[in-house]
């Protein structure tokens, strides 16, 4: 079992920067790849970005430019840094991963942009 826990959501205006930070613990040796996630309100869950062991990443088309992604294996942590945020970007952020018989998720961190 692996358990998730994300940091770091808030309140900012337009333009506005956030940090979210999401630890893992428990069995992760088993797990490579980690990944933010979101879901805005009467949406559906999507791929922000994720991340291997050895740091190679991939992002949606809509964050690419603004957010950047980063782990330290050593603190068994994911962080998901968030510029020039928009209105847009407003939703329930969760850390994720997944071994070969499940599927983990975090309780979800609150961002909301205003305008």
């Amino acid at each position: 079992q692996v358990q998730l826990v994300e940091s770091g959501g808030g309140s900012v205006q337009a333009g506005g920067s956030l940090r979210l930070s999401c630890v893992a613990s428990g069995s992760i040796r088993s797990i490579n790849i980690m990944g933010w996630y979101r879901q805005a309100p009467e949406k559906q869950r999507e791929l922000v970005a994720i991340i291997t062991t050895d740091g190679r990443t991939n992002y949606a088309d809509s964050v690419k430019g603004r957010f950047t992604i980063s782990r330290d294996n050593a603190k068994n942590t994911v962080y998901l840094q968030m510029n020039t945020l928009k209105p847009d970007d407003t939703a329930v952020y969760y850390c994720n991963t997944f071994d070969m018989n499940n599927d983990y998720w975090g309780q979800g961190t609150q961002v909301t942009v205003s305008s």
